[in-house]
């Protein structure tokens, strides 16, 4: 991919740069032509032209001294045109670049992460990451400075990559996810506890409900059963004032009986 897209920009600026001697050579030859036929060398272009049904005279001498002016001024043009795209092309050079370095170094990362250099000293940690950038099939096309500087960055956050190497990123996210389905797992017995609380208080209501009703036909039953039998009551309570009579009478002749 990179490779095509330097072919594009070579194409394209060597077809910009043969517009720009193909404009300055017809500027050149536009004002000597225009010179010469000032100086009675050559003679002036003649056309047929006017405004309305007057033809104008010397009308091809005014197009071509008018189209000499305009290609002098294209010309001059041109070096300001040429400074602008200059800088353009620096600039997708320089964009281009660190594109690269910065794939180059994802790459560089990425095996460091998954403990692919064993190098401990930093020349050799740089020297063993430049060998692995320039066996990568993607890179092939790079510059060298691209890639030792990619293997440098990636010499540099090696900590980094040993502190988020891949295992470790993996327990993490393992214990992580244990943790998410413990969480889902408290969860659904927090609902499934609010679900039996909900039961028992609708429980409990109903039991109270119908309490309240029975102690209510009690009362009913009550009032209704002394409304229907009061010499029932009456009777219930004089023969416990008899038996009390009586007992007072046992009790006061008991001595006299001893007596005799």
């Amino acid at each position: 991919m990179a490779a095509l897209h330097n072919i594009t920009l070579q194409f394209q600026n060597a077809f910009l740069r043969l517009t720009f001697f193909l404009i300055c050579m017809a500027a050149l030859a536009a004002v000597a032509t225009t010179a010469l036929s000032a100086l009675g060398v050559l003679p002036w272009l003649t056309m047929q032209a006017g405004f309305g049904t007057a033809p104008t005279a010397d009308a091809g001498m005014f197009i071509q001294i008018g189209l000499t002016a305009l290609i002098l001024m294209l010309a001059f043009y041109l070096p300001a045109n040429s400074r602008m795209m200059a800088l353009e092309n620096a600039h997708r050079k320089f964009a281009m670049n660190m594109q690269d370095i910065t794939y180059a170094y994802q790459l560089a990362h990425a095996a460091d992460r998954g403990d692919t250099f064993m190098m401990s000293s930093e020349f050799d940690a740089v020297k063993e990451r430049i060998a692995f950038l320039r066996q990568h099939p993607d890179l092939q096309a790079l510059e060298p400075e691209i890639l030792e500087l990619a293997a440098q960055m990636s010499q540099i956050s090696h900590e980094l990559a040993v502190t988020y190497s891949d295992e470790r990123v993996a327990r993490a996210r393992t214990f992580l996810q244990q943790r998410q389905e413990e969480i889902e797992q408290f969860q659904q017995r927090i609902g499934d506890a609010q679900t039996i609380q909900q039961e028992l208080r609708q429980w409990t209501r109903d039991v109270e409900i119908e309490e309240s009703i029975a102690k209510s036909q009690l009362a009913r039953l009550r009032d209704e059963l002394f409304d229907l039998l009061p010499e029932l009551s009456t009777q219930l309570q004089a023969p416990v004032e008899d038996r009390k009579t009586a007992t007072s009478s046992v009790i006061a002749m008991s001595p006299s009986r001893a007596a005799e």
